[in-house]
């Protein structure tokens, strides 16, 4: 099979296209013939030496994929030709993936593969943290930053549909634009605004910036509030007023996707079919995909990634 593979971390020009053995589908796993696979910051991280992949992962990079599966185990759940999407702990930018079968959900009907591959790693995330993490309920308020990425635009669609009322913030007037388009309340370019002076009374903060956000954000939460991080882009460490914390009675807390047990995020598949694809299938939620590159342009896809001009999802084609 075609890869993308890269010899030592640097920047996106270490990635090239390669060629080596299919991986083979072990017990409760599935082989997927992949059409196309979303690109994610992990992969950049990871691209950069940032990010190891678990020890058990494919070194190749990759997080989500579309396609059908070429083979499949007994005990997978899953049938060859079967059109899926799945989570992968790695291995997504190439011709052949493996998948745990818990983990893969049928490719919603009217969706075309390229945006089947970018359902995968940022609704599975949005889903654990907002709200099975976060506990977002029907009336509540949350503010999304960053709210054009795939996780924002996904975020923000699946908290305005089941009920709550949706801030954001982005960095440019056009961004902001496509927040309130998708269904936030009011969007605001951090550029240019100070969000801790904007907003109150939030119950919920999706933050994936860091420490320089996280003052702020324990500013804007109302009582009982809480702030769910799950990326920390500007910084790790971060000073906060414990007291206020304690006044307030917030609740901070976040979670990363890729390390979580294959039973958990199967459960999270098992939700999202249930909870989440009569929505996808709808159209209620969309997938928004920005720009698809074909597989040997991977470099070309993570230079846009870091620009931050994409809107949505960024996928590469195989």
């Amino acid at each position: 099979m075609k890869y993308i593979a890269f010899a030592q971390p640097g920047p996106p020009e270490v990635l090239h296209l390669a060629e080596g053995p299919a991986p083979v589908a072990g017990p409760g796993e599935v082989l997927i013939r992949v059409e196309a696979a979303g690109v994610n910051r992990p992969d950049v991280l990871q691209r950069a030496g940032k990010y190891p992949p678990p020890p058990s992962a494919s070194p190749i990079l990759g997080l989500e994929v579309a396609g059908m599966i070429a083979a499949a185990s007994a005990d997978s759940g899953w049938r060859e030709g079967d059109r899926v999407c799945a989570l992968v702990p790695g291995g997504g930018y190439a011709e052949y993936c493996l998948a745990p079968g818990v983990q893969c959900l049928p490719a919603p009907r009217g969706l075309s593969m390229q945006e089947a591959a970018g359902i995968p790693e940022t609704f599975f995330t949005v889903w654990a943290n907002v709200f099975q993490l976060g506990h977002l309920a029907a009336g509540e308020r949350i503010l999304v930053h960053g709210g054009t990425s795939g996780i924002g635009t996904t975020a923000i669609q699946l908290a305005r549909a089941l009920g709550a009322t949706v801030f954001a913030t982005a960095g440019s007037e056009e961004k902001c634009r496509v927040c309130v388009e998708l269904g936030a309340e009011r969007a605001i370019n951090y550029r240019e605004l100070d969000f801790a002076k904007e907003f109150r009374e939030i119950d919920l903060v999706l933050d994936m910036v860091g420490a320089p956000y996280t003052p702020r954000n324990l500013e804007v939460l109302a009582a009982r509030g809480r702030l769910v991080q799950i990326a920390v882009q500007q910084g790790a460490e971060a000073s906060v007023n414990l007291a206020r914390i304690m006044q307030k009675r917030l609740t901070v807390t976040g979670s990363t996707m890729r390390p979580r047990p294959i039973a958990e995020k199967g459960g999270i598949a098992s939700e999202l079919r249930t909870r989440v694809w009569p929505l996808v299938e709808s159209r209620a939620v969309k997938v928004l995909v920005d720009r698809v590159f074909p597989l040997d342009q991977a470099a070309a896809a993570h230079r846009y990634m870091e620009s931050g001009a994409h809107i949505g999802k960024i996928i590469l084609a195989m």
